[in-house]
């Protein structure tokens, strides 16, 4: 059975960040390996920067050391208190003491200035100079039930860099090699819809950052719904580096979603999906297009169609989603579902939410924050939790981040799998469309 930590994740994750973004491996547990100082050090000795932290009835105390416990010089220690929650409201206080004479080890033997420890006693003690700035009563005592240690090492050091890069390859792999379902098509046709400033363009200009090499923004990026661009709808193909080939997908830029009357018209909706609007049709908010439109489609193939639909969301705005918007998702939800297609949410800027940072997108689903924002969209639209994407798009970046990369190209993937499902599910008598 596997040895675990009773932090909770708020309190791991604020630890972590407290102390650098580190990556936390438990060492030694005293209920399990002995409240014995002896037993800790034979597990904790040479494993460089450590943790050791101790619980008592109201408080989690202890010491984030950056030298090995046999370190002979002077060392240093920060250390630590906050009071037992379960959520993530709570303040981590610190504390920093130098003391040029003793060593990590005499933290567990013989106590440390302010802060000792005595797992033989099950017992832990914050004198006065450290007791008021961590936020604990003067001369504090207390005994604790539990101790743990850990290792600490960067999130993302040379060696997790490596695997990150390893899976940003195969990622571009699988996307460069893919064939949509049957050779139905040559390009599947992705749709972003989503509120005005949700992240539409932003998503297309880091799929195509990626592919290019180096940061661009072909699509215009912002919030006025009266300029012209944002008024368009856009198809934009990706070519795999300045002048390679033209990579198996087209996404598709619509009009924002506005409130009320205002944004993209519902009644062009279904005109989208069936193909039969073109590249950089104007839209009219009040005034769909109509068959008699000089730049109607009178007869789509398969190509022209959208083979999946991708909601955009702001994951910091979902939980201000207005009544209206919820509704005019949930119409065009309806004809989604009439017509077939497949869909999903992609909620961009993810590292906006609290506590997350850049070596969470390595693990990003597994993120409390994250998790809760997946099931309030569930809640919310109805949209199943394995359909519920995250990303975090270059805005404001000069360089591409592997890192960042692995969501762009994980969310695109997903996208991917679903226009297969749709052009899986057609009837077989669409086979008579496949392009020649």
């Amino acid at each position: 059975m596997a040895v675990t930590t009773c932090l909770t994740w708020f309190q791991e994750k604020k630890l972590k960040n407290c102390f650098g973004e580190k990556q936390l491996s438990l060492l030694y547990k005293a209920t399990v390996h002995g409240f014995s100082s002896d037993d800790l050090l034979l597990r904790c000795c040479n494993q460089g920067p450590t943790l050791i932290v101790t619980y008592s009835e109201d408080y989690v105390i202890g010491a984030y050391m950056q030298e090995d416990y046999q370190h002979g010089n002077k060392c240093s220690f920060i250390l630590f208190a906050f009071q037992h929650t379960e959520n993530s409201e709570f303040k981590i206080r610190l504390f920093e003491f130098r003391d040029k004479f003793k060593t990590a080890t005499n933290l567990l033997r013989y106590g440390l200035g302010v802060l000792h420890i005595f797992l033989s006693r099950r017992q832990v003690t914050v004198d006065f100079p450290a007791a008021e700035p961590l936020g604990l009563p003067q001369s504090y005592k207390a005994s604790i039930n539990e101790c743990e240690v850990f290792r600490c090492e960067d999130v993302l050091d040379k060696r997790r860099m490596e695997g990150v890069n390893e899976l940003r390859n195969s990622l571009l792999s699988d996307i460069r090699t893919y064939k949509p379902h049957g050779n139905l098509v040559n390009q599947v046709r992705i749709l972003l819809l989503g509120p005005t400033g949700a992240g539409k363009s932003s998503f297309f200009n880091s799929v195509k950052s990626v592919f290019r090499g180096y940061v661009t923004n072909q699509a215009l990026v912002g919030f006025d719904t009266n300029r012209t661009s944002e008024q368009q709808y856009r198809t934009y193909s990706v070519k795999d580096g300045k002048d390679g080939n033209s990579l198996p997908f087209i996404l598709c830029d619509s009009m924002g979603l506005g409130e009320k009357e205002e944004g993209l018209c519902m009644d062009d909706v279904p005109y989208i999906l069936q193909g039969h609007i073109p590249d950089r049709y104007q839209f009219n908010s009040i005034k769909p297009i109509k068959p008699s439109h000089h730049d109607y489609i009178d007869f789509p193939l398969l190509k022209d169609r959208i083979h999946c639909v991708v909601f955009v969301l702001d994951a910091n705005s979902v939980s201000n989603l207005s009544l209206e918007m919820v509704a005019k998702i949930k119409r065009i939800r309806k004809e989604l579902i009439k017509y077939g297609v497949v869909h999903v949410v992609l909620l961009t800027q993810v590292d906006g939410l609290d506590l997350i940072t850049k070596g969470d997108f390595i693990d990003i689903y597994r993120c409390m924050p994250v998790k809760f924002k997946l099931e309030e969209v569930h809640r919310t639209l109805g949209i199943p939790l394995f359909n519920i994407l995250v990303v975090s798009n270059y805005t404001s970046e000069w360089d591409l981040d592997p890192v960042k990369d692995i969501l762009i190209l994980s969310a695109l993937k997903q996208m991917l799998w679903a226009a297969d499902d749709f052009l899986e599910d057609l009837p077989l008598a669409t086979d008579t469309e496949k392009e020649e």
